[in-house]
C-alpha cells in the first residue's frame, strides 16, 4: 500500500516546487457570511494558488459566524487544490480528553495538513495530535504580538521560556514552531532550533524581512501574509499579482 506523504514532505515538495515560502492567510473580514463572502475567499484561492506554498485559515474568523460561517469554511477548504498544504490556524491547548476532540475536528473532520498549538499547559497537550503522525504541529514559539515579551520571552534559568516549548518540538519531524517576526531578533533565531517555522508579522503587523537574512536554516520555513494580500491598498493589483510581490520579497530575504 502506498503511503500518503506527511505533511513536511508535503510543505517541502511544495517549496520546491513553486519556489515560495509564502503562506497565504485566509483571514476574511466577513460582513455576512454570505455567499458574496464565500466567492471572496475562492477568489483569493484561484488568485494566489500558484504563488503559496500553503494556506493558513485562522478559525476565529469564521467562528465568529456562527455555523453559517463554519460551512464557509468546509466549503473553501474543498477548493484548495489537494497538492497545496492548509494550515488550520487554531492555537488549541487544553487537557488529553477535549485535546482529542479538537483534534478530530482538524484532521478528521476539516481534512487539514496541520495545526497550530497552545502547549502552556504541558506536553501531554501534544500527544491527541500525534496521533495523527503525519499531520504537522507548529506550538506557539515567540510569537508577533507586543505582550509576547510577558511570558514568551521571559527568563527561565539561563533560557527564555520560549526555549522550553521550542523542546518540545524533538518529538517528531512533523513538529515545529511560531516564530513572529516582529520579534525575531538575532539572540531569538539563536536560540530557536532547526525546525520548521511558520512566520506571522509580515504586512500589515510591520515585521521585517532583514531579521530572516543569512539565517541558513535547511528546516522548511513558511512566512504567512493574511491583510497584505486579501485587503491590499492598490486596487490596480489582483490577489496574484500581490501574493507574487510577497513571494520574490521572501525569497530575496532567505537566500
Amino acid at each position: 500500500m502506498i503511503r500518503d506523504m506527511s505533511f513536511r514532505e508535503k510543505l517541502e515538495k511544495r517549496i520546491a516546487a513553486t519556489g515560495s515560502n509564502l503562506c497565504v492567510g485566509l483571514d476574511p473580514r466577513m460582513d455576512l457570511a454570505d455567499e458574496a463572502a464565500k466567492r471572496f475567499i475562492i477568489k483569493v484561492i484561484e488568485e494566489t494558488a500558484s504563488h503559496a506554498a500553503a494556506f493558513k485559515p485562522n478559525s476565529a474568523y469564521y467562528e465568529a459566524k456562527g455555523w453559517q460561517g463554519m460551512r464557509i469554511l468546509a466549503q473553501v477548504l474543498k477548493e484548495i487544490p489537494k497538492d497545496i498544504p492548509v494550515i488550520f490556524d487554531v492555537k488549541r491547548g487544553d487537557i488529553g480528553e477535549t485535546q482529542g476532540y479538537y483534534a478530530k475536528s482538524a484532521f478528521d473532520a476539516y481534512g487539514v495538513d496541520a495545526v497550530t498549538l497552545n502547549a502552556y499547559m504541558g506536553s501531554d497537550t501534544l500527544e491527541p495530535f500525534l496521533k495523527y503522525p503525519d499531520k504537522g504541529i507548529y506550538l506557539l514559539g515567540v510569537t508577533s504580538n507586543p505582550g509576547a515579551k510577558d511570558i514568551e520571552l521571559q527568563p527561565s534559568g539561563d533560557r527564555k521560556v520560549f526555549e522550553l516549548v521550542a523542546d518540545m518540538t524533538g518529538v517528531s519531524p512533523q513538529v515545529g514552531l511560531v516564530l513572529g517576526l516582529t520579534n525575531a531578533a538575532d539572540d531569538v533565531l539563536a536560540r530557536t532550533p532547526d525546525v520548521p517555522l511558520l512566520i506571522p508579522g509580515l504586512g500589515a503587523q510591520g515585521g521585517d524581512l532583514s531579521a530572516l537574512k543569512g539565517s541558513a536554516r535547511k528546516a522548511p520555513l513558511l512566512v504567512n501574509v493574511s491583510r497584505g494580500i486579501m485587503y491590499h491598498n492598490d486596487p490596480r493589483s489582483s490577489f496574484g499579482t500581490v501574493a507574487a510581490d510577497w513571494k520574490l520579497r521572501i525569497r530575496e530575504a532567505i537566500a
